[in-house]
């Protein structure tokens, strides 16, 4: 975060800020100059870069992870949403480390993939056929493309905000400005493919599919870039018949939501089923493992049919390494069986809930403007405006604002939080709750954030 060009007070209230947080942590300091001598920035996501340097997790165990340096810290990130159940869960652990003693890698079918598909099934609205694959980028790419060989159209549409993965179609709009991709290196032709669509406007993606054939709508059901910008479930209900209507299918990113809101994830919560739905995260229980469903015959694309040349031409292609391993697969049983009931959800949803009336709670007190909000497990906190400013309480929020998040302000709340031992998801200051947390947990990390904006607006930093 460049320190140039601010005003002095605040130069050197941050640059306090950056200090104490070095101070206390020489080790991961170190070890972060030693990362960046192997890789960019000495990390492997860019999600985990931030100045002056990350901290380094040692272990984990529950609602806690410890760094090198022997600080503990809430998990709120919980393993960007993966770990729904938390560090270490005493299910998960026995059924890895008892595959783990079978094999890692059989390069063969095993018992445990249609287990694990029957689970999936059992749970999810529409799931007539899984496909396992490794992650959600993985995941979304599959789905477009066999939406594509499957109305034989090339076009598609996505939203603006709404996030897909890295691979090439999903860069298109993530963030405003989003005329912008958010990344280079990806090929003008591919993105001439993509149609981006205003969040929830029904009648602008009406307009797109009347201008030309559309393979498909894909899109977050739960929100934009997980609960940045709410979704809204009118929009979700009229856009599954709007694109009935117009022969394109209708695809739910549930990487984030999935197994999350309850056990049929959005298509649950919100009534609507979609065509294809692609999970990750919570599907595999923590562990690399993702998952596309939805109805027969499309993912029967896929499929050997026995006719050669049929097979060699109209057939999409799918082969995966690492998809379903068994060790992968174990924890994603163990995952699901637990979550298939619903009352882990029930008991995240009701600690969502808590935490942000309690962070509103912090800012109305301190009077602060600023908000709280979310859905379900998930939360987002935003500095500068109350709830009702943002337009969030009656619906009339911009996008483009509640994208743009908080900047500058938004580092200096991470780094804050962290000093007293709370982390989350510093890009989009989003954060997602574990099964293995309390309310006193909730407790601490209202108690966290009101002394770290105690700590920031006696700095002048807010």
């Amino acid at each position: 975060m460049p320190l140039k060009n601010k005003p002095n007070h605040e130069i050197s209230a941050r640059a306090a800020l950056y200090e104490e947080y070095t101070i206390a942590r020489p080790r991961s300091k170190a070890l972060h100059e030693q990362a960046r001598k192997s890789m960019p920035n000495g990390v492997v996501h860019d999600g985990r870069f931030f100045e002056p340097f990350p901290f380094y997790v040692k272990h984990a165990d529950g609602a806690y992870k410890w760094d090198i340096d022997g600080h503990a810290y809430l998990d709120a990130w919980s393993g960007h949403g993966a770990l729904i159940l938390g560090h270490n869960h005493p299910d998960v652990v026995a059924a890895v480390i008892a595959q783990a003693r079978k094999g890692f890698h059989y390069s063969a079918c095993h018992e445990l993939e249609v287990r694990w598909a029957e689970l999936i099934r059992e749970c999810v609205p529409g799931a007539e056929r899984v496909r396992f694959t490794v992650t959600g980028t993985e995941t979304t790419a599959l789905a477009l493309r066999i939406a594509r060989a499957f109305t034989d159209r090339t076009a598609i549409i996505k939203f603006q905000g709404h996030f897909h993965g890295i691979q090439d179609t999903a860069v298109a709009g993530v963030k405003e400005p989003f005329h912008i991709p958010m990344s280079t290196g990806v090929p003008a032709g591919t993105l001439q493919n993509v149609r981006l669509a205003r969040h929830n406007d029904l009648d602008h993606v009406q307009q797109l599919l009347e201008a030309e054939p559309i393979a498909a709508v894909i899109l977050e059901p739960a929100g934009a870039h997980s609960t940045v910008v709410p979704g809204d479930q009118g929009f979700l209900q009229n856009l599954r018949t709007l694109t009935k209507d117009h022969g394109t299918l209708l695809i739910f990113d549930e990487v984030v939501s999935g197994f999350r809101l309850a056990p049929g994830g959005a298509q649950e919560i919100f009534n609507v089923t979609a065509d294809l739905v692609c999970f990750a995260k919570a599907v595999a229980g923590g562990l690399p493992g993702a998952a596309l469903v939805g109805r027969a015959d499309i993912l029967d694309s896929i499929a050997f049919s026995g006719n050669a040349p049929r097979d060699r031409s109209k057939r999409v292609a799918d082969q995966g390494t690492y998809s379903a391993l068994p060790i992968v697969a174990a924890a994603g049983i163990a995952c699901l069986e637990i979550l298939k009931t619903g009352k882990v959800q029930h008991h995240l949803n009701a600690l969502g809930t808590r935490l942000r009336d309690g962070l509103n709670n912090v800012l109305q007190r301190q009077n602060i403007a600023g908000c709280a909000y979310g859905n379900a497990s998930m939360f987002r906190i935003l500095l500068g405006e109350t709830c009702e400013a943002l337009g969030l309480t009656d619906g009339s929020f911009d996008h483009a604002r509640l994208d743009r998040g908080m900047g500058a302000q938004g580092h200096d709340l991470h780094l804050a939080l962290l000093i007293n031992g709370v982390d989350y998801n510093r890009g989009l200051s989003t954060g997602w709750l574990n099964a293995a947390m309390k309310d006193e947990d909730i407790n601490k990390m209202v108690g966290a954030f009101d002394r770290a904006l105690t700590r920031l607006q006696q700095d002048g930093l807010i």
